[in-house]
């Protein structure tokens, strides 16, 4: 049986007390693409969830311009619109309208959408939108910019609409070729993923390597088109209010930055710093913090977003301590150990 030992990545600390500790893995490369830093067991596959998104935005973005790239379909993938392809948006309806866009120049209706019905994570539109009676809705869920940009590719390649979260679609297949080819590595799982969109395990390392393609691509690429409209339009990534993928990027200009559910998190500087980090019990609280700290202990330049470095940790409504990276470097066992 293979076993492996997580790292120590962040402590929980109230008025003194070590409360909790965030066990994972993380792993550094520098610009030229070796490891510059590691802990834990970066070679182990993860499910990357939404951190994948950037990927499968870039799969759509290049089958929809291989037919036509003047169709209005193709043409509808740029700006915010690619942004929030490759985002996890909080329902603001200012998201909304964008995702209708790229569903009118597809021809079609949020009817199309393969994601669940879900009320907006944007605190406030979700109040409203009860108050107003509404219900729970495919368009406010915050993937609903990746499929509609699914749809998009499908119907500019005159690929099927009603199966196009089927593995052995198309534009699937385009998609997991994308991630081996930026990942460096062959995709080692398939699951479903909470938007019920095929979803693609590759080894932390891997996913590294795919945020710092992205970050350094040739511009005019495509992959540096999805890179650009998510520097210019964080907030489609994103939300306009506290959300991390958002804040990293508005924080630090020219940063790549997007997580994904249970503890990922993949960040890459303009120079080509990359990391990639798993944090084992889920959670997200620390993600951006343990990513800065190991950038930082790498000799990458993210100097400043102090604001991001720690989480506040509260009591009676009062900061009483913090969540902060603490890696263990040292951590991490041989890829292969065996018990009996």
């Amino acid at each position: 049986m293979t076993t492996a030992r997580y790292a120590e990545l962040a402590r929980v600390t109230r008025n003194g007390f070590v409360e909790s500790r965030h066990y994972g893995s993380v792993v550094v490369l520098d610009p030229s693409g070796a490891v510059a830093l590691r802990a834990g067991v970066p070679d182990e596959p993860v499910l990357p969830r939404s951190t994948l998104k950037p990927v499968q935005a870039l799969a759509c973005l290049t089958a929809a311009t291989a037919a036509d790239p003047a169709s209005p379909a193709a043409a509808s993938l740029a700006g915010p619109a690619l942004a929030i392809a490759a985002g996890s948006h909080t329902g603001d309806d200012r998201h909304v309208a964008v995702v209708r866009e790229l569903l009118t120049a597809a021809g079609l209706t949020e009817a199309a959408l393969g994601c669940p019905v879900d009320w907006p994570e944007d605190e406030a539109t979700r109040e409203r939108l009860i108050r107003a009676g509404e219900q729970r809705s495919r368009i406010r869920m915050n993937c609903s910019g990746k499929h509609a940009a699914m749809l998009v590719a499908a119907v500019a390649r005159g690929w099927s609409t009603r199966d196009y979260l089927d593995p052995a679609h198309p534009l699937q297949r385009e998609i997991a070729a994308s991630v081996a080819r930026l990942a460096g590595t062959p995709v080692t799982a398939v699951a479903v993923d909470g938007c019920g969109a095929p979803l693609f395990g590759l080894p932390l390392t891997g996913l590294a390597r795919t945020f710092q393609a992205l970050a350094t691509a040739r511009p005019g690429s495509d992959e540096a088109r999805v890179a650009e409209a998510m520097r210019q339009h964080p907030e489609h990534v994103g939300g306009w209010h506290g959300h991390p993928n958002t804040d990293l990027m508005r924080a630090l200009p020219g940063l790549l930055a997007k997580g994904g559910a249970e503890g990922v998190l993949g960040v890459a500087t303009p120079d080509g710093y990359a990391v990639a980090v798993k944090v084992i019990d889920g959670s997200p609280r620390a993600t951006s913090s343990i990513a800065l700290a190991a950038l930082t202990a790498a000799g990458a330049a993210v100097d400043g977003a102090p604001e991001l470095r720690r989480v506040p940790v509260l009591g009676g409504g009062e900061p009483v301590g913090a969540v902060d990276a603490a890696i263990d470097w040292t951590a991490g066992t041989p890829r292969t150990e065996r018990e009996d």
